[in-house]
Order: C-alpha cells, then structure tokens, then sequence
C-alpha cells in the first residue's frame, strides 16, 4: 500500500468521522490517521485509503465503523482522575440528591465512560454514601461509550494492581478481590449497579425515558468544535432534571452566552 494519505483521502476520512461521531480533526491530524489505520488497510489488502474509505461507507454489517472508531479515538483515563469532581459529587451533590429525590431512583450517567474507571470511582462513592439505606434506594448507574473494545474490558473490570494506586486502601479491599498476581477484579457488588452501553453522543434524540440528576461527560468534548459541543450541551440540557448536574473535564468549558447551564465551580455546571 502507499505509504502516505492525500489530501483528498484526509478529507474524506475528516468528513466522515465529524459526520458521524462528532470529532473534529485538524491538518495536523493527518499523520496519525496514516499510523492508526495502515494496519487494517494491510490486513484487508487496500492499496490506498480510497478504497478503505469505499469499504467504510458500503459496509452494512457495521464491523468496519466498529474498527474503525476503535482505532481513531483515544481513550485515556485512569481512577479518581480530577478528583476535585469526585469529593464535590460525594459532598454536595449525593447530599443534594438523598434530600431532594423523592422516588429514590437516581438517574445518573458516565457518558464517554471509556475503560470504566470512572464509572466505577461514581459507583463506589455512592454506595459508601447510601450503604446504611441501600435497599431503598436505586443506585444504578448508566455509563455509555461509542467504542466496544473499551466496553467490553470496562464491563470486564480488570485492572492492574498499579492501576488501582490512587484508590484508599479500604475501597480496594471491599471493592475489588485478586484477579491473578498483577492485577484486581471489580466485586458484583460494584458491577451489578453499573449498565455499559454503546452510545453516540451525535444521535440528535437522546432515547432515554427520564431526565438524568447528573451527567458526567469529561474529557470528551475536547475533539469537537463549537458548534457540535453546544449542540451536545443542549442535548444534555435537555435530558437533565431541573437542579441537575453537569460534570465536564478541567480543560473543557461551556459557552456562557451559548448555554443555560449555570457556573458552579472550575469544570461544574448546574440546570437551575
């Protein structure tokens, strides 16, 4: 195969991926879809990234735009990252919550949930937080990605014993069991109030039934334009209950003039 990408061939490969997912890529940009795409043009035997993109758009069972987004997006996280966000949840908004929801059904989602370790931090605080009332409350939360490899091992809840560092001792011994000599498995306790979906934040009709208290989306709208992440914003606004909450990353923020979401702290946002 060649071993470049034309302009042309970026193009439609940039078209293609803010069309569908969202993700702005600039000039710059274009060597790395060179590098995270020559593999599956050699396995497939393309010549070119004109007939990779061809195979894209025709295929209907839907593998190719599987591979290809697990490819194209970058999925880093790691536990009690900007932990800031997770003493606020714990001290303000779980608070909030318990005195306020009066069926007792939290309606909380990880929306970009990547390999689970955020999830799973959210779900831990909750249930330290409701534990002496656990039977009365509905603690499940929905956490969504648009990648399945990261589903898939964030529904395994398999992490290294490095990984885990930043977690307190005392949640590390209730809340995970030993996997094997190097690494730790997440206890039912924990993954049986989490649901894991593929989700595309681009889908203009949020299908859920309920308004959510708090959504957590961090991290994720730095690969949009501002175009696509106040329409994602809206989206968000839209599907969230009157007082909810709105978590987004320290290097994000929300358009004031575009928004009616109100500032709360670095990276918080309230519908009041």
């Amino acid at each position: 195969m060649k071993s470049s990408i034309s302009d042309k061939e970026f193009e439609l490969i940039k078209t293609y991926i803010k069309d569908n997912y969202g993700i702005h890529l600039g000039e710059e940009k274009k060597s790395l879809i060179y590098s995270r795409l020559r593999g599956v043009l050699v396995e497939k035997g393309f010549e070119n990234f004109t007939q990779y993109y061809d195979y894209l758009i025709s295929d209907r069972s839907g593998q190719a735009a599987i591979v290809f987004i697990d490819k194209m997006t970058t999925n880093h996280t790691f536990f009690m990252r900007e932990v800031e966000h997770f003493y606020y949840f714990r001290d303000n908004v779980l608070p909030y919550l318990k005195e306020n929801v009066r069926d007792r059904d939290l309606r909380i989602w990880c929306a970009g949930c990547s390999s689970g370790e955020e999830s799973y931090t959210l779900q831990m605080f909750m249930t330290d937080y409701f534990k002496n009332c656990s039977s009365q409350w509905n603690t499940e939360l929905l956490a969504t990605d648009i990648s399945t490899t990261v589903l898939k091992k964030a529904m395994r809840g398999i992490y290294t014993n490095n990984q885990i560092k930043p977690i307190d001792e005392a949640w590390k011994k209730n809340y995970f069991k030993k996997y094997d000599n190097n690494s730790v498995i997440v206890r039912d306790e924990i993954k049986k109030n989490i649901t894991y979906r593929k989700f595309n934040l681009m889908e203009t009709n949020f299908p859920f039934k309920k308004k959510f208290q708090v959504i957590f989306c961090r991290n994720v709208m730095i690969y949009f334009d501002n175009n696509t992440r106040n329409e994602l914003v809206k989206r968000f606004y839209d599907a969230s209950e009157k007082g909810a909450y709105l978590f987004i990353g320290h290097s994000e923020s929300l358009n004031n003039t575009a928004t009616k979401y109100e500032y709360v702290m670095p990276a918080v946002y309230r519908k009041i």
